[in-house]
């Protein structure tokens, strides 16, 4: 008998457990938390229910500046059927490696043998079976390019001087690809580059410059160098169908190479010189030419759009407006999360989800961007703010949904009758963001490489009612 009410009594403890379980699985699943820090919805003590979200498409007016240590994007997408076309040039500065010293030799016997530029090729974005054709150009002295200035990616083109320099034509798959750079006595394997081969008269002209204190003493002193020589324009044919990711700061793959026959101690020797980029003196212009989908968003006039546009910066943002909460009775939240469903759209395959989408929200002014902080777990590391984007939300999780966790600034809106802004959700490098609990505006970086990944998401009219764009909160009435 004592076996028997033993054994019904463990029967009803896991019945008990499973149920409640059971229950927070449900709650769980929704939001992936894991905790099981919400209550199950009952609809007696705990209810949820869904928010209308108004969204619309809207031409991003990007203030985003090249850092130093930036990659570069580089190259032509000319047949994005969702969004369009995209062209981005690259500009950047080099120095000697050594001054004081000059890099030849001996001046008297230099006789060149070719000049490449070499490029750090870090990724790529599109279709990478196309082929890209870039062009070398040397930046002209009054075009205003120079070292102290971060220029944004909306720059008008800098002016060039001279003829072409050196072009290339290469598939963008290959470039992951090892090559052999055979010279005499020295055969290196080299992968993740582009070799750009330029006209031999550049070398000769560094080859003239010397040491000394005067209009031709480019190896004197960086500030002289660059009077003489100011730097690389390096642009984008209209041909090819992806974007290629450089960077200009690594110094084992991005350099001017310079193969040179010099005579020493009356023995003929074949070297090389390098000229760096190690200064600050970069820009990337990219632009943007709507297309498809997008263009027609873009111009439809109407506030409330069944789908939204997004892509990396710079480009494209949608506003966001959740009526709703204006009118919503006191409630204790238990959460709240903005649900933001992909969409399939052309070509997606090739044209890849952004690496990141971020939120915040615009002062009716329309001139301040604010964080949430508490929902971000903002901290303030004097450079820049970081924020938890894995519980924030922000990247794509595994039921294929972006959420957005802003549960406590939706139960300030209901309990303190805090201010209902308009929300905006994009795909930044980095934001510059004002946040109310440090009370000042810093850099909040999200993403690492401009213009990449495209998405286009269920906006607040869409047909199917579950994919919607929309407000999920969990609550319990007061």
């Amino acid at each position: 008998m004592k076996n028997t009410k033993t054994a019904l009594s463990l029967i009803a403890i896991v019945a008990t457990v499973a149920i409640v379980f059971s229950a927070c699985k449900k709650i769980n699943e929704a939001t992936e938390l894991g905790g099981g820090l919400i209550p199950p919805i009952d609809n007696i003590n705990t209810f949820e229910t869904f928010l209308d979200i108004e969204t619309d498409n809207l031409l991003f007016s990007d203030t985003t500046k090249v850092y130093f240590n930036d990659d570069l994007v580089l190259g032509y997408i000319g047949n994005d059927p969702e969004f369009g076309a995209t062209n981005a040039d690259a500009y950047f500065n080099i120095s000697s490696s050594s001054y004081f010293t000059y890099p030849f030799i001996n001046r008297d016997s230099v006789v060149i043998d070719s000049v490449i530029l070499s490029l750090s090729y870090q990724g790529a974005y599109g279709d990478t079976n196309s082929f890209n054709t870039v062009r070398v150009f040397e930046i002209a002295q009054n075009a205003g390019f120079n070292d102290t200035t971060l220029y944004k990616y909306n720059n008008p083109d800098f002016t060039t001087t001279g003829s072409e320099l050196g072009s290339k034509t290469f598939q963008v798959k290959k470039l992951s690809d090892s090559i052999l750079h055979i010279r005499k006595r020295d055969t290196t394997k080299l992968a993740n580059v582009i070799r750009i081969p330029l006209a031999n008269q550049l070398g000769e002209r560094l080859k003239g410059y010397d040491t000394t204190n005067t209009a031709n003493g480019a190896f004197r002193t960086d500030s002289i160098f660059k009077t003489l020589f100011r730097g690389f324009a390096i642009k984008s044919d209209n041909s090819g169908n992806a974007v290629t990711y450089i960077s200009p700061t690594d110094n084992i793959k991005t350099k001017l190479i310079v193969y040179f026959q010099v005579t020493k101690n009356g023995v003929k020797d074949t070297t090389s010189t390098e000229f760096y980029h190690l200064t600050g003196g970069q820009a990337n212009i990219v632009k943007r030419t709507p297309g498809g989908g997008w263009s027609s968003y873009l111009a439809n006039g109407t506030p409330n759009d069944d789908k939204i546009y997004l892509q990396g910066i710079p480009g494209s943002f949608a506003s966001l407006k959740i009526p709703g909460l204006d009118t919503f009775s006191n409630a204790v939240v238990h959460r709240a999360e903005i649900i933001a469903t992909p969409l399939r759209s052309t070509e997606d395959g090739q044209f890849v989800q952004p690496l990141g989408l971020f939120l915040d929200r615009i002062n009716n002014a329309g001139d301040t961007a604010s964080t949430f902080d508490i929902d971000m777990s903002l901290t303030d590391n004097f450079t820049a703010y970081t924020y938890d984007i894995t519980s924030f939300g922000g990247l794509l999780k595994s039921d294929s949904t972006y959420r957005f966790n802003i549960s406590r600034y939706v139960q300030d809106i209901i309990t303190k009758k805090s201010t209902n802004y308009k929300l905006r959700i994009y795909s930044p490098i980095r934001a510059f963001v004002y946040s109310p609990g440090y009370n000042r505006v810093n850099q909040i970086y999200v993403t690492d490489r401009v213009a990449y990944g495209r998405v286009v998401l269920a906006g607040g009219t869409y047909i199917n009612p579950a994919k919607r764009m929309r407000l999920r909160m969990v609550y319990s009435k007061l």
